[in-house]
């Protein structure tokens, strides 16, 4: 999975289709992402100390990572994430629409570093 956290997607398919928000979580084990203002649902509270009023809280639920694409931040439009080893040898992702670098991933190794 190539989405990470704090990264900006748009919603593809579902009810939120179209909307963007940045990434709060990521759980690559059932490969689902949680995204701010994105598959928001009610959790009904009791009152407590802690909630002294009770109620209906608004609470993001988590959506598959398959459901999302990251958006560029150079080019703004949405696009596929691609990795590559960058001239100095450390692995890193890239928008496959623009070519541009989307973070680092992994430190310099000697081995893929072009010479």
């Amino acid at each position: 999975m190539r989405i990470r956290r704090d990264d900006l997607v748009e919603v593809i398919t579902g009810a939120d289709k179209g909307e963007r928000g940045r990434v709060l979580s990521v759980n690559r084990e059932t490969g689902k992402v949680v995204v701010e203002q994105i598959g928001l649902v009610y959790k009904h509270v009791r009152r407590s100390q802690k909630n002294p009023q009770g109620g209906r809280l608004s609470v993001e639920r988590p959506i598959y990572a398959s459901n999302v694409m990251y958006v560029c931040e150079a080019c703004g439009k949405t696009a596929r994430l691609g990795v590559r080893y960058s001239a100095e040898g450390s692995k890193e992702r890239f928008c496959k629409r623009c070519n541009a670098s989307a973070g680092v991933i992994a430190p310099p190794k000697d081995r893929y570093a072009k010479k």
